[in-house]
């Protein structure tokens, strides 16, 4: 059987508002499909644009066995380009980030410009065209201080998202943005699972006491209710945040892969820190109040976010293995505000450094748990888990005509 049929055997038979069979968190083959048809396929959040403030900053990324090298050219545009040398295919960038003239492969000095053009190559005799040898390109689009990639040969719709999202990002500025700590971790847990914890409170109060201190677990705050209404005090934080020109309320794309909200936090609550006052006094953008909550966005397959009065936090997340992904976060504040009197990094991260790690913990016990042939699909909350239920949702839902996509395309 190929993995494409064992997939769609699988989804058949799934018991509706259960946890996913066994396969789809340890199988190879599933995890590969998962690759094809989501990571090499959708776009991908890929880094804060202020982690390339100036001509030749760089950073780069892996997405399975994809390498790339993301870099801001002498016109300012920032470009994706695959991190390979168009003459015998060494690596480029060796580095997580940097700052280079030109990209110069290390193996023979083949010598590209920013913008990938191939400038010099020794040698290579009559005939020889370097305009034939450029860089291969990734897709790149910016989003109100983001920036995006996609792999594919031809890239799905980004103008949808970036017209609802731009207008709940203005208000943050994070082009005046610069990162003031990025942690990376791997968790021991299949990609999916780390989305679903992140898709629910259910486990906050047994695992987060830090982040219980402002975030609510009341899912009557934090969730969506079945017809899509909230309670009259969130409704009244909508009311309250568009009114001063910040827009806040709930959506969510009709395939349900994106979603932003502005969603209050505990009363009384500013930010994500201990004492649940700010943590930055040079306030990131222009948010009209310090307790306006946190905007959470979340893009499947690749980030969650929230942006708060006075600082921002991306995450991103990378599948390793079937077992294993990687989680990197990034607190950004204003480019001005200087550390040790704007704000205190420890204060400033704390709370979802903890939380961060904490999560690596409760997904590396579910991975384990899963693995046992004891393992069978358990129900989720209706009440607290309607987060994790769309996730789950939208993943069998969007691999499904996926493959249907593809076996007609075959045919």
């Amino acid at each position: 059987m190929d993995t494409a049929t064992k997939a769609r055997d699988l989804l058949t038979r799934r018991k509706s508002g259960h946890s996913l069979p066994q396969p789809f968190y340890v199988d190879p083959d599933i995890f590969a499909m998962d690759m094809e048809r989501f990571f090499y396929t959708d776009w991908l959040f890929a880094t804060p644009v202020c982690a390339l403030p100036k001509t030749g900053n760089y950073v780069t990324q892996r997405v399975g066995a994809y390498s790339i090298t993301i870099v801001r050219g002498s016109d300012g545009v920032i470009r994706a380009f695959h991190n390979t040398c168009r003459h015998r295919g060494s690596i480029l960038c060796k580095g997580a980030s940097g700052k280079v003239a030109k990209l110069v492969c290390p193996y023979h000095q083949w010598t590209y410009e920013l913008d990938g053009r191939l400038l010099w190559a020794r040698d290579m005799g009559p005939g020889f065209e370097p305009k034939d040898h450029g860089l291969k390109p990734v897709h790149c689009r910016e989003l109100s201080g983001l920036v995006y990639i996609c792999l594919a040969d031809q890239a799905p719709d980004f103008d949808a998202f970036a017209a609802l999202a731009a207008p709940y990002l203005a208000p943050h500025d994070l082009g005046e943005a610069k990162i003031a700590f990025q942690s990376t971790i791997v968790e021991k847990g299949n990609w999916k699972l780390v989305w679903e914890n992140n898709r629910e409170c259910y486990h906050c109060a047994g695992n987060h006491p830090s982040l219980c201190r402002t975030y609510p677990e009341d899912p009557t705050i934090s969730g969506v209710s079945p017809d899509g209404t909230f309670p009259e005090k969130v409704e009244t934080h909508f009311a309250r945040l568009e009114g001063a020109g910040a827009p806040s309320r709930f959506r969510l794309s009709d395939d349900g892969q994106y979603r932003l909200a502005r969603m209050p936090l505990l009363d009384g609550v500013e930010s994500y820190t201990m004492n649940g006052k700010i943590a930055v006094t040079k306030r990131l953008g222009r948010v009209p109040f310090l307790d306006a909550g946190s905007l959470m966005k979340f893009h499947y397959p690749s980030t969650w976010n929230h942006f708060l009065s006075d600082h921002s936090i991306t995450f991103r997340v990378t599948p390793i293995s079937p077992m294993e992904t990687e989680v990197q976060t990034s607190w950004l504040v204003h480019k001005d505000a200087v550390e040790g009197v704007d704000y205190d990094l420890q204060r400033l991260t704390e709370v979802w450094a903890a939380t961060n790690d904490e999560d690596r913990r409760v997904v590396e016990d579910n991975q384990q748990g899963i693995l046992s042939p004891a393992y069978e699909p358990g129900p989720y909350s209706p009440t607290h888990e309607d987060g994790v239920l769309q996730f789950v949702d939208w993943y069998c839902n969007t691999l499904s005509a996926r493959i249907d996509t593809l076996r007609v395309a075959a045919e």
